[in-house]
């Protein structure tokens, strides 16, 4: 009987290295996978969003032959001028043969109910056009709006549309002369929010989002800083100093609606501060973004050697000054990352500002930091619970206007750091 030969040493280190290669590989490719599956997601995340709210960066304008009739303005009182009854007059001139009440009605709700305060603005910037006809262009309604761009099918029955036939036919004559115009949508930029798709703007959500940042930098950096400088230089290593470390820990990991809880109770209830307002808007997202500035300040503080303060008070110089002098300006870039990183996290937070009352729906623009007003996710959050279809479009606009402030903060933070950043 012919005996087995004997497996050598290296061919078992072989068949083992094998495998390991194997698994190795696999690994590698699950994680390639896995990016690309992010990546892929992200961009169909992107590319939905960007399919949606391109087109609200154009609006529909409708061109009509505006009388001033003089007998309707008063100079000493042009805004009690009805501005309405020009627009429907003009409409009426356009259209002679639509007769009957309802049809009328429904001329006329081609037309924003924007374009009277168009008017206003007009013959108040310009009291010599009183008595003579211009042409003007005119916001046209959402639904209008809608139709043009597509999101809105012409072939399918009435009943399924919230246009009639007869007013698709309005709109093809006033597009065969010309009367039908896309132009680029300052108002989105400009106004504040509205009830009317077409007349609604990021304007006062975007003042709001400012007056609340510039609050909540003015509060959590020198605050943060200064907490990360006196436990990180200054305090004793004790039990005291140990809990609060866990605490500032734990606050990191708090779901943000908690500091939201903490805001209505404390600054509204008791404080009596004003609701809805920047002021404690920046409140609330100062007490949520201090433990991650204190968490990166403290870091950064860390990363500077112990050779640089011993040198700075080896030359003599106070443990103050071997701090201010030496060891924060090496410790700042790193500061400055997280202190941005915070400040686009309290950009990007909703639920602390609902409990607070921003929720509210505010047509003014902001002047200060006590008026009430909105920031900009609060604003996103109440077009996407709007039924209208042109809300959509504005919710994904938004959304797009929120990301490019995302992402520029997020550059801003990645070029600071490469740019001040020293390696040890």
């Amino acid at each position: 009987m012919q005996l087995e030969k004997k497996e050598s040493t290296m061919d078992k280190v072989n068949v083992g290295l094998a495998k390991r290669y194997r698994r190795e590989k696999r690994f590698r490719r699950l994680g390639l996978g896995a990016i690309i599956l992010s990546i892929s997601f992200l961009c169909l995340l992107f590319t939905t969003i960007v399919a949606n709210g391109w087109s609200a960066f154009y609006k529909t304008e409708v061109l009509l032959d505006i009388h001033f009739d003089a007998e309707q303005f008063d100079v000493d009182a042009l805004s009690a001028a009805d501005y309405d009854a020009l627009v429907r007059t003009s409409l009426k001139n356009f259209f002679p043969d639509v007769q009957g009440r309802s049809d009328l009605r429904k001329l006329y709700q081609l037309v924003s109910t924007g374009a009277a305060f168009t008017l206003q603005d007009i013959v108040a910037n310009d009291t010599s056009i009183i008595g003579s006809t211009r042409k003007i262009w005119l916001p046209a309604d959402d639904e209008v709006d809608m139709f043009l761009k597509g999101y809105i099918p012409r072939d399918v029955p009435e009943s399924d549309r919230r246009l009639t036939d007869k007013q698709v036919d309005w709109i093809d004559q006033l597009a065969a002369g010309d009367r039908l115009e896309r132009k680029f949508n300052t108002t989105f930029f400009t106004a504040g929010d509205s009830k009317e798709p077409e007349l609604a703007g990021i304007r006062g959500a975007v003042v709001g989002s400012m007056f609340t940042l510039i609050i909540t930098l003015m509060l959590s950096f020198p605050i943060g800083v200064a907490t990360a400088v006196y436990l990180e230089e200054f305090a004793p290593r004790n039990k005291w100093t140990d809990l609060i470390e866990v605490n500032i820990n734990n606050l990191a990991a708090v779901p943000s609606i908690v500091f939201g809880l903490l805001g209505l109770a404390i600054f509204l209830n008791v404080f009596g501060m004003p609701r809805s307002a920047p002021l404690v808007g920046g409140l609330v997202l100062t007490l949520m973004t201090l433990p991650t500035i204190i968490i990166a300040s403290r870091a950064s503080l860390k990363s500077v050697p112990p050779s640089i303060r011993e040198a700075a008070l080896g030359v003599g110089a106070s443990k103050m000054q071997a701090i201010t002098h030496h060891i924060l300006p090496l410790a700042l870039p790193g500061m400055m990352t997280g202190t941005i990183i915070g400040m686009a996290q309290a950009l990007g937070e909703t639920a602390p500002l609902l409990m607070i009352g921003m929720v509210a729906f505010i047509v003014d623009v902001p002047g200060s930091v006590t008026d009430p007003s909105t920031v900009l996710p609060v604003q996103i959050y109440l077009w996407a619970d709007s039924p209208e279809r042109a809300f959509v479009e504005k919710t994904s606009a938004a959304i797009m206007v929120l990301l490019a402030f995302l992402i520029t903060m997020n550059t801003c933070a990645v070029l600071l750091r490469k740019k001040f950043e020293r390696r040890w």
